[in-house]
Formats: C-alpha cells, structure tokens, sequence
C-alpha cells in the first residue's frame, strides 16, 4: 500500500488454499489451513477522496458493496472515487473476494482518518469465517498456516509462516468454463459434508508438522509436493460429495490425474 496527497494505491496478491486439518473440531478449535501467496494475479486500485462515490473498473460491484459496508461501520457517508486497475478472478480458488474487500477497506478507511487494519476490516466484512488465509496473504505473504477458529476466534490466527523458495514455480490451471461453490451454495455445501473423524485430522496435522513445513524449510520440493498432494487427495475426496468428485472441474481433474501419472512434485486444486 502506497500514499500519495489525498489518494492510495493498494495492491493484494491472490492466494492458494490447499485444505483445512482438522473438520472434527474435538480438541475446541476447527479447520486450520495451509495456504500460499502468489505474486499474480493481483488486484490493484487507486481509492481518492471526491466529493460523489465513483468506482470503476473489473469487480467494480463488489467493490461498490463494500464500500457501502465500510461506510455504514464507520458511520461515513462514502465519497471516494476508486479506480481498479485489475482484479484477480472470481470463484476460481484464488481469494479475488477478500482480498478486494480489503483493498477496498483498508484504503478508504485510511483517506476517512479512521484507519482500520487488515483484520478488523475482515471482521466487519465477515470474512474468514473458516480460514485465515486470505488476511494473512495480504498481510505479509509467504506460505501459512493458521490455527482454525475457537470459539473466542474473530480471525483464524497464523501460527506459521515461512517464505516460498526462489526458484519453484507455481503452474496454474483454470477451467473458463466452470465455477466452484460460493455464497449460500457453499454454506450448503459444507453443512452437507460427511462427518470428518478425529483420526484423519490427527493424520492431516502430522502429516503437515511432520512432512509439509519440515520439507518447504528444508526446500526438498518432491517432499513438500508429495505432502500437498497427499493432503489434496485426503480432502478431495472428503468434499466429493459435495463438488461432484475429488477436483470441481472434471476437465481440471483429467489434467492433474495425467500430472501425477508423469512425475509432477505436487498438484491439487485450491479451495472449491
């Protein structure tokens, strides 16, 4: 986020979110996720104060809504003027809402002189209900984990973070076609899931205190890789119920079955 005389520019990055720990909840906290920062695609505005509210550019409905949350939060009758330069794409597991939801905020909350941070517009947006990724993405990047909710949770916090190394490469696939789960959809989605037992969650975490952080720290790509994709097949399966298999797009899945069958690291699908 960059200042300039009455203007801000902000610039979120998309995100991966590559599966929740623990579904069962017996030990008093739920979900826990593993996510990872990307350099691109990102979404990018200029907020101005003006005397009217003008907002223009990709997403610029969303962004209109939020502003209008924000405002009714802080008690301000919107008047900026925001310009989007680019935003990340809408349901395709790259977290385009919170991180618009933030720019939006943060930017125009700071040119009102009631600046808020990262989390607190979350909040007020009623974002991270189940996963702290996408705040903690547009915090300070790098690949997280957080803790899962409890019951005094308001954002799940980040109880790992370390960076992602130089020289792997992510390779993104996308089907234009067709669209996971979002809104009301996905909160049925989730509420008609299979029960998750605690002896898978206590695999997920050992797998990932175990297997998962220990090879990105020691940089071995094949043993984070093949971590990843364990955790990705364990979860597929789990929401196949709900997103007709193990990956949402069939198309998609054709891809990543033929990347497994010839020697890629890792591979999986980021949330729905």
């Amino acid at each position: 986020m960059s200042e300039r005389e009455h203007s801000i520019d902000v610039t979120a990055p998309s995100r991966l979110h590559l599966g929740f720990l623990d579904m069962e909840g017996g030990l008093g906290r739920k979900f826990a996720s593993l996510g990872i920062t990307l350099d691109a695609p990102q979404t990018r505005l200029v907020c101005r104060l003006a005397g009217q509210t003008s907002v223009t550019g990709p997403s610029a409905d969303r962004a209109t809504r939020v502003l209008a949350k924000i405002g009714d939060a802080l008690g301000i009758e919107p008047s900026v003027d925001i310009a989007i330069e680019s935003a990340i794409p809408e349901h395709v597991g790259l977290g385009s809402g919170t991180q618009m939801d933030l720019a939006v905020g943060l930017a125009a909350s700071r040119l009102w002189g009631k600046p808020l941070t990262p989390r607190q517009v979350a909040a007020m947006l009623e974002r991270g209900a189940r996963s702290g990724i996408g705040v903690a993405a547009f915090e300070n990047g790098g690949v997280i984990l957080d803790g899962g909710r409890a019951a005094q949770t308001d954002i799940p916090p980040v109880i790992a973070r370390l960076p992602w190394p130089d020289d792997w490469r992510i390779l993104l696939i996308s089907d234009d076609g067709h669209q996971g789960l979002s809104g009301p959809d996905e909160v049925a989605g989730f509420k008609a899931l299979p029960p998750f037992s605690a002896q898978l969650a206590g695999e997920l975490c050992r797998l990932m205190v175990m297997r998962i952080l220990p090879a990105l720290a020691d940089q071995d790509l094949d043993g984070f890789g093949g971590g990843v994709t364990t955790l990705q097949t364990i979860m597929g399966d789990h929401f196949a119920t709900a997103q007709g298999g193990r990956f949402t797009s069939p198309r998609v899945g054709e891809v990543l079955d033929w990347a497994g069958r010839n020697g890629v690291a890792g591979y999986g699908q980021s949330s729905w």
